[in-house]
C-alpha cells in the first residue's frame, strides 16, 4: 500500500541500505522507504559493503549502535567503497560523540529518533537529491 507517494518516485530506482542493531528501527525505515525507494535491511557493515559491489547504493542509513560495535571507521569504508554514496546516521541525539566523529569523517546526515513517516521521507529525498514536494494550503474564497 502506497501512502503519499509521488508517481514518480515510485518508479525511479534508488537503493537505500539500512543497517541498524535495533530491528524494529530497521524494519520501520524499510516500511517507510518501500514505497518511494529499493530499501535492503542488511546485519551489517561487511555483509552491505559486499552487496554494495553488485548492487551500489545511493544512500545508507547507519544505526550509531552499528558505529559503536564496528567503529566509526565504517563511514570512511562506504565513502571509499561505494561511489558516490551518502550515509546517513540513525540516532537519538546529534549531540552524540559517536556521531559527531562519524560526520566529521564524511557522513552526511542524521536521522534522529523517534522515526516519523514524513521526516524520513522527507531526510532521504534530500539526500537522493529529489526536490521536496511543496504543501502549500489553499483557502477556499
Amino acid at each position: 500500500m502506497q501512502i503519499g507517494v509521488d508517481s514518480q518516485r515510485a518508479v525511479e530506482n534508488k537503493r537505500v541500505f539500512i543497517i541498524d542493531s535495533d530491528d524494529i528501527s530497521s524494519i520501520a525505515l524499510q516500511f517507510m522507504l518501500a514505497d518511494e525507494c529499493e530499501a535492503h535491511v542488511l546485519p551489517n557493515v561487511v555483509a552491505a559493503l559486499d552487496k554494495g559491489m553488485e548492487w551500489p547504493p545511493q544512500l545508507v542509513l547507519l544505526g550509531v549502535d552499528v558505529l559503536a560495535m564496528e567503529g566509526v571507521g565504517a563511514v570512511t569504508r562506504f565513502k571509499a567503497r561505494l561511489e558516490n554514496v551518502k550515509v546517513m546516521i540513525v540516532c537519538d541525539s546529534a549531540a552524540d560523540p559517536l556521531v559527531k566523529e562519524a560526520l566529521a569523517l564524511g557522513a552526511n546526515s542524521t536521522l534522529l529518533r523517534p522515526l516519523k513517516l514524513e521526516t524520513v521521507r522527507q531526510k532521504v529525498n534530500v539526500l537522493l537529491g529529489r526536490r521536496a514536494l511543496l504543501d502549500i494550503a489553499v483557502a477556499a474564497l
